[in-house]
């Protein structure tokens, strides 16, 4: 119970740090000339008559850059491009299809560096910093990635429960199951899980303007994993779902829904509604640790009155995985060298700097040897400026050469990505830049460490490391998500459509790809259970932290509750279409005895597509409300 407090507590220190990130790297105060379309209007302060960005499509090719370039509403306060004098002032009106095209690919890129980003470096640094404060319980929890894939282990597999380091498919690996629900799943893993989500949701609120995408990418990617993904679980393999963990989840999951859906009714948010947000999303953390604890004390003796103790019984997938790898063999054990010998320094910061595994390219298909190439220019760049503690292995991750070239460069792009570098190319006195000064220090910092230490040994501060990994890559996040966001608002100037419309299916189809896939991996690979289950813990989390901690950042600002104008009829819909799929599988399934069957899985996706064209509808006026 003390560790469970401990590790609320020390998630709210963690939301604490991501406000300070937010708030100095790209939280924008709103111009005092309020936008007459903007969602969050300030009370009180005198609003200028400014046209909707929106109408540049509707003027002259020869007039469309002067608008964008003049027009307050147009301008894009942070992030490092300005997409929509790109389009109109850089490509020519007959070229403008050719622009939509390049932005498209370069939004998908985007959503693979946080991606990326958010899975190997990200989450590891998280699990190095909650292994460091000793915030270890009994139940072992892995630290899984928006793409599905765990460090070290095979693809698709989040987390196992098990006495050893061993995978499955390895020789001699003990029977596995599914993890339960535990504190670090709810806080840690939802956060490491939602990075994307909740990096989006700030940027998107600390703008009037933006702040549509918000509501639409959290309640879109609520309907999305409530939906089309359970659905596809449900599709691909019937399964009989955990009772308890399920209502308790769906219960709180639609009183978050209630709330904001409240907020919205009322047309404001007020500093103890914001707090309330993030209490509540504290209440269900020590929900789960209570109903841990107590799961944990009830199996602890019904293990003490069963004698001789039974095993567990497994499914017929897993039976069928375990005998599968009875009389595997072990191939890795070929690439081993037969004499060991000392790497110099060179070479570690070779293999350190190489994203690529020659073993693994070998094996893999053609798809992901594709979209392994797109990866690789990410992820040198990534390893380069982000460093990353493993506890778990022997060195701790501890590459003297990197780590000290971190020392340098990490500190740099901080400094460079702080205010989209506004504060690296400040000049003290008019003469030395910021970002001078800062190599300067590194470089004797970076100096100190490297002759104090070795190679083979990591140092005792070593765990500093972790957290400089969870600022860089915090600000790298972030740094995507700025630009995700102001290329969406581009994207909606360019075809008229709402900030909400946009949030809803591009926005939150970005961020929720990589929950899709590896929901879908693990229910192909026998633990639908697991994969279901996933699909309610980490969008609370979304949801009552995005909304909570970014009118708290608006609050902070402008010192001043949040006005809220939904965006007309289509937020409604999407509002009541995630209380309704929530509301039918909170009376279907346990109509069902829990087991959910392919006959579910389609009304959920039939569900969906409906929702889909409704709001689509509602967004080009074939759907609207009768005005009286």
């Amino acid at each position: 119970m003390a560790g469970g407090l401990l590790n609320v507590s020390w998630v709210l220190s963690l939301l604490c740090v991501l406000q300070m990130v937010e708030t100095v790297s790209g939280a924008r105060a709103p111009s005092a000339g309020a936008h007459i379309s903007s969602q969050f209007p300030a009370a009180g302060v005198s609003q200028t008559s400014v046209v909707d960005c929106r109408e540049v499509c509707g003027l002259n090719a020869s007039d469309r850059c002067a608008f964008v370039r003049t027009n307050p509403d147009c301008r894009s306060d942070g992030g490092y491009l300005d997409y929509l004098e790109g389009i109109f002032c850089h490509f020519p009106a007959r070229l403008l299809p050719l622009a939509i095209t390049l932005y498209a690919f370069w939004l998908l890129y985007l959503f693979l560096i946080l991606g990326v980003t958010a899975a190997k470096f990200f989450c590891p640094n998280l699990s190095a910093i909650s292994t460091t404060l000793k915030l270890s319980h009994n139940v072992a929890v892995s630290f899984w990635s928006s793409s599905g894939t765990l460090e070290g282990g095979p693809e698709g597999v989040r987390g196992w429960e098990t006495g050893d380091a061993s995978w499955p498919g390895q020789p001699g690996a003990p029977a596995l199951r599914p993890l339960d629900t535990s504190p670090h799943g709810v806080t840690f893993l939802a956060f490491g899980n939602g990075a994307p989500d909740i990096f989006s949701a700030l940027v998107a609120f600390s703008d009037p303007r933006t702040a549509g995408l918000a509501f639409g990418a959290l309640f879109g990617a609520g309907v999305l994993v409530t939906t089309v993904v359970a659905g596809g679980i449900a599709i691909l393999r019937p399964f009989t779902a955990a009772s308890r963990p399920f209502l308790r989840d769906i219960i709180f999951y639609m009183a978050a829904v209630l709330l904001i859906f409240t907020a919205l009714y009322c047309g404001r948010v007020t500093l103890a509604w914001a707090l309330g947000y993030l209490g509540f999303y504290a209440f269900y953390v020590v929900t789960v640790v209570l109903c841990t604890w107590i799961y944990q004390r009830q199996r602890r003796r019904s293990l003490v009155c069963s004698m001789p103790a039974t095993p567990e019984i497994l499914s017929d997938s897993e039976e069928e995985r375990m005998s599968s790898n009875t009389n595997s063999y072990d191939y890795g054990e070929e690439y081993r060298p037969l004499l060991l010998y000392p790497e110099t320094t060179a070479q570690i910061l070779v293999q350190a700097l190489n994203p690529l595994d020659y073993r693994k390219w070998r094996t893999k298909p053609m798809y992901w040897r594709v979209l392994k190439v797109f990866k690789l220019p990410v992820e040198f760049l990534l390893l380069l400026t982000v460093p990353v503690m493993d506890p778990d292995k022997e060195d701790r991750n501890w590459k003297r050469p990197l780590n000290c070239l971190h020392l340098v460069i990490s500190p740099l792009f901080l400094t460079l990505t702080l205010q989209s570098g506004a504060y690296g190319v400040y000049e003290i006195g008019g003469l030395f830049p910021v970002w001078a000064v800062v190599v300067i220090a590194g470089t004797a910092l970076a100096a100190v460490t490297f002759f104090a230490t070795s190679n083979s040994e990591p140092p005792r501060f070593h765990w500093l490391f972790a957290f400089l990994g969870f600022l860089t890559s915090a600000l790298w996040i972030n740094a995507a998500a700025t630009e995700v966001v102001n290329i969406l608002r581009s994207l909606g100037v360019v075809f008229r459509l709402s900030n909400t419309v946009l949030g809803l299916t591009l926005l939150a189809w970005g961020n929720s790809i990589g929950d899709v896939f590896s929901d879908f991996t693990l229910a192909r690979q026998g633990y639908p259970r697991m994969a279901f289950s996933a699909c309610f813990g980490g969008i609370i989390f979304n949801m009552l932290v995005g909304v909570g901690l970014g009118c708290l950042l608006q609050i902070s600002r402008s010192h001043m509750e949040v006005k809220l104008e939904p965006d007309g009829l289509l937020v409604w819909i999407l509002a009541g279409t995630l209380g309704l799929s929530l509301v039918c599988s909170l009376v279907l399934v346990p109509l069902q005895c829990f087991q959910l069957s392919r006959v579910y899985g389609c009304c959920l996706l039939l569900l969906y597509l409906t929702f889909l064209v409704v709001a689509l509808l509602t967004e080009f006026g074939v759907i609207h409300l009768k005005t009286v």
